[in-house]
């Protein structure tokens, strides 16, 4: 386990859009994926269910529903984050994003992927979820491949921020009233 601290997780997170080969081992899944599920929810209501993808060919054949396909045929796993009420969109971007920081500082690269408008029903059905629930976004999954970001474990959260193509807190934070 690498031992990337709260904040440092937080902070250093990057997408990784490519991937290695190399599996996620059952107990990291488990982790992410309980991550998940410690999620807090409007009213406890936990309007989730988690599709895993693990099959490389199912993987493939699913590719050409999401917005960046690529991501989801080099990915080691993938998770549909799927939803009972799609009003509690907000819910479902806490899942994913407990999902990811967690798989960052377990050394394990994410992206969260949309599903293309025009795809969605035909993915539904093809995972078989019911045509009342509706998929969130897709999580993939792996270890970063070559010149992909990697989480590291001793970084300092102060020059990660410093390098991060953001805008600075005191253009977008105000104290009491709106800051333009």
């Amino acid at each position: 386990m690498l031992g990337v601290d709260a904040y440092l997780a937080v902070v250093s997170k990057r997408e990784v859009r490519e991937y290695t080969e190399r599996p996620i081992p059952d107990e990291l899944l488990r982790k992410i994926l309980q991550s998940g599920r410690a999620s807090g929810s409007s009213k406890n209501t936990q309007p989730w269910r988690f599709v895993v993808l693990r099959d490389r060919e199912h993987r493939r054949k699913l590719a050409g529903s999401i917005m960046a396909p690529r991501n989801l045929e080099s990915c080691a796993t993938a998770v549909a984050i799927v939803l009972s009420n799609e009003r509690l969109r907000f819910d479902a971007g806490r899942v994913a994003q407990n999902m990811m920081i967690s798989a960052w500082a377990l050394g394990v690269g994410s992206c969260p992927n949309s599903v293309r408008p025009d795809q969605h029903d035909a993915m539904r059905a093809d995972l078989g979820i019911p045509s009342e629930a509706a998929i969130a976004t897709v999580i993939t999954l792996g270890y970063p491949a070559p010149g992909q970001p990697r989480p590291r474990a001793k970084a300092d959260p102060e020059k990660v921020l410093a390098r991060v193509n953001r805008l600075p807190l005191d253009e977008i934070v105000g104290y009491e009233r709106f800051k333009a």
